[in-house]
């Protein structure tokens, strides 16, 4: 209760809750990285995130706090470019790191990861997503001033390419050389405004189309690795619902398709290259890695995703399309 009470007297701070407000903060379900509430007054409703010092794994995976402020800043830039793309930031204490934001009512902003989870794949969604990444990344692609307010390495390895690439490379003696040049490489590519964590489970598939959250991860570098990251879960989706694969794997043809096609920043070939050298080293990572998917149980399943990557992180591909035949191949599923 202590801890509430402390959120209160902050929220009271910002001028978002009223001296003499009854406030209810009740926990919301949500990533591994911070602590999220629904926060209700008399008056309003609204949704309050906290980052948190070490992430909710199992592995010891330590982020700093102050990621909190570069997802608003995020959050900010993106609403420029696209701002029915993003929730409104209400309130912001980098201090605490902490911020307020709209609260999005999940009967009218469904999370994409249930809505796949459950079959339900939209192959027009999944080109809105890759379009709306797309424009993001070409607004601020070259853009200095942009590229200093981000300039976040030091945050980006340790909560991205670590627990990721360089994870899976200790447990993959046989390519750990790739995976760290792969991490390197990746790392020294500045390009764009990176949101970092493009996975299904912070898009909200809204009545106005995708609408990004969870961009703590924020980053000027290679735009690459958001395409490579999303992608990477529409391969993965196709092992937690058998049924639905072909309809996965079409939703990953239209998110490829409508994002190259908007790539106006640099040659597209050479996007979709490292993002199919990309591709492999996460799908890898999410069995091999710190943080890998939960749905992913079974030795046997776990071995068809290492077959797969294994071989094209030995010999990388150039072209998307390679990745996706590689992993269809495999799944019998084409």
């Amino acid at each position: 209760m202590a801890a509430q009470d402390e959120l209160i007297s902050v929220l009271r701070g910002l001028g978002l809750v009223g001296a003499a407000d009854t406030v209810r903060l009740t926990p919301l379900a949500g990533g591994v990285s911070s602590d999220i509430f629904r926060v209700e007054t008399q008056a309003r409703i609204f949704a309050l995130k906290r980052a948190l010092p070490k992430l909710k794994v199992a592995a010891d995976w330590q982020a700093p706090v102050e990621r909190n402020a570069y997802e608003v800043a995020w959050i900010e830039t993106a609403a420029g470019v696209v701002p029915e793309a993003v929730p409104e930031i209400l309130g912001h204490d980098p201090g605490n790191g902490l911020f307020a934001m709209t609260y999005l009512d999940p009967a009218t902003h469904p999370v994409w990861k249930a809505q796949l989870r459950d079959g339900i794949v939209d192959s027009g969604f999944a080109a809105e997503v890759g379009r709306r990444v797309a424009a993001i990344h070409a607004a601020t692609a070259a853009d200095s001033t942009v590229a200093a307010r981000f300039a976040t390495d030091r945050i980006f390895r340790p909560i991205r390419l670590e627990p990721y690439l360089e994870a899976s490379a200790r447990r993959h003696p046989g390519v750990a050389d790739r995976l760290m040049t792969l991490s390197r490489d990746t790392l020294a590519v500045k390009k764009a405004l990176v949101h970092g964590d493009v996975s299904p489970k912070n898009i909200l598939a809204g009545p106005r189309g995708p609408v990004f959250l969870d961009a703590e991860c924020a980053w000027y570098g290679d735009p690459a690795f958001d395409l490579a990251f999303c992608l990477n879960h529409l391969l993965l989706k196709c092992l937690w619902n058998r049924a639905a694969a072909p309809a996965y794997l079409a939703a990953f043809d239209a998110l490829a398709a409508d994002y190259l096609a908007a790539v106006t920043w640099e040659p597209r070939a050479e996007l979709e290259a490292r993002t199919a050298r990309l591709l492999p080293g996460l799908f890898l990572a999410r069995v091999d890695g710190k943080s890998p998917v939960e749905y992913i149980t079974d030795d046997t399943e776990r071995d068809r995703v290492r077959a797969t990557a294994l071989p094209l992180i030995a010999k990388p591909p150039r072209t998307l399309a390679a990745v996706r035949s590689a992993w269809a191949e495999r799944l019998g599923s084409h």
